[in-house]
């Protein structure tokens, strides 16, 4: 008996309300994302080593929990409970951040919220079961600009309450979004028990194609040497940058994210997966080689624009190809190994960017970040675009 197929109003309804609590959540995260480093540093006295240990083992945990939350989605055909449970976590997490007293207390409190992304594998998927693979790439772009978008309103928020309102009270405001992206979801999203593929009896990993595999060592080479943007706030206040204009240049990168993530990803679907993401790659490499060669404080704004396109044209698009590699009945695992592989290269990128920006300054991990960024564009020479579900 062949699954239903959701009709195109569902469609639209189950984006929209998908869309609607990313909004509301990147809200409540980016209210607190351009403050984060100088949280850290600051008040509660960690140095680079610790930033870069406290972001990389909160995603790579979070990484093992997306593969494990794809495979669990796709054994028991149930996308919702993860997603709404994914939300509940990222806000819980931010008001024990108001309560922490030292760096030590905010890593379990990280891998807490990191975690929250358990629902990223199988929302991911009942995007991708919802949309058809000419109109995918635009899916996924619409999901991510709401993304951006709540982050862009997160952080005018951010600009505005934070020098009245100081880290801690401000985080516990941040919490409230997120508890209504929940609530949204719980009560709005409706899902069928038996939607998408027939359950699958049994995983193996021979099932996976070679491109699925050659785009897993691509995203992982590119994500080893994509060290976090709160490397590139530390190094605006190092060459000069105010505190209190920090959270703009994180505006301008997410801003340039949102306003891009839809448009790249309907050139996506006319242009071919392959070549939206050499931009993306391109892009990312032009940032790092300004921030090598020009050494001025104007360049940063610069900088973090290039950041936030690279951001637009790769996200969206690296989620629509690897759903599209995926046997569509294991759509959700293939995606949540996706953001494993991206979790594990998370880890290594901030730690030793952490560790060499310490020990040899900015130049040396930026030159790494190029090299790889290269063998990254190369590896996906091997990705064939060739759907397995229409």
């Amino acid at each position: 008996m062949k699954p239903e197929i959701p009709s195109p109003q569902v469609k639209r309804r189950a984006l929209g309300w998908l869309a609607s609590a990313s909004f509301l959540n990147d809200l409540g995260s980016d209210m607190i994302a351009p403050i984060w480093p100088m949280f850290m540093t600051h008040i509660l006295g960690a140095n680079l080593w610790a930033l870069g240990l406290v972001e990389g083992v909160g995603e790579a945990v979070v990484s093992l929990s997306k593969a494990f939350s794809g495979w669990l989605s796709d054994r028991v055909q149930r996308r919702k409970p993860f997603i709404w449970s994914g939300y509940f976590a990222g806000s819980a997490a931010r008001v024990g951040y108001a309560l922490a007293t030292s760096w030590i207390w905010v890593l379990p409190l990280r891998i807490l919220d990191r975690s929250g992304k358990i629902r990223s594998a199988p929302r991911d998927a009942m995007v991708a079961e919802d949309a058809t693979a000419g109109k995918r790439g635009r899916a996924f772009g619409v999901l991510r600009t709401m993304d951006n978008l709540g982050a862009v309103c997160g952080i005018v928020l951010c600009l505005v309450l934070f020098p009245y309102l100081g880290y801690r009270k401000l985080f516990l405001i941040a919490a409230v979004p997120s508890l209504f992206s929940v609530a949204l979801l719980f009560f709005g999203l409706k899902e069928k028990a038996n939607a998408g593929a027939p359950k699958p009896a049994r995983w193996m990993w021979g099932q996976w194609s070679v491109p699925f595999r050659w785009m897993l060592v691509s995203s992982f080479l590119y994500t080893l040497g994509a060290f976090s943007y709160a490397f590139l706030l530390v190094y605006a206040g190092q060459v000069g940058y105010r505190e209190a204009t920090l959270p703009w240049l994180y505006l301008a990168f997410t801003l340039a994210a949102a306003l891009s993530s839809w448009p790249f990803g309907r050139w996506a679907d006319r242009l071919g997966r392959k070549a939206v993401l050499w931009m993306g790659y391109g892009l990312w490499a032009s940032g790092l080689i300004l921030l090598l060669t020009i050494r001025t404080q104007w360049v940063l704004p610069l900088v973090f624009v290039v950041y936030g396109l690279h951001k637009g044209a790769l996200e969206p698009v690296q989620k629509a190809l690897v759903a599209e590699l995926s046997p569509p009945a294991w759509r959700a695992s293939g995606l949540g190994i996706y953001q494993m592989i991206l979790g594990l290269g998370a880890l290594g990128a901030s730690s030793l960017a952490g560790w060499l920006w310490e020990r040899w300054g900015h130049a040396v991990p930026i030159m790494l970040s190029l090299g790889l960024t290269l063998l990254a564009a190369l590896a996906l020479a091997w990705v064939r675009e060739n759907p397995l579900e229409k």
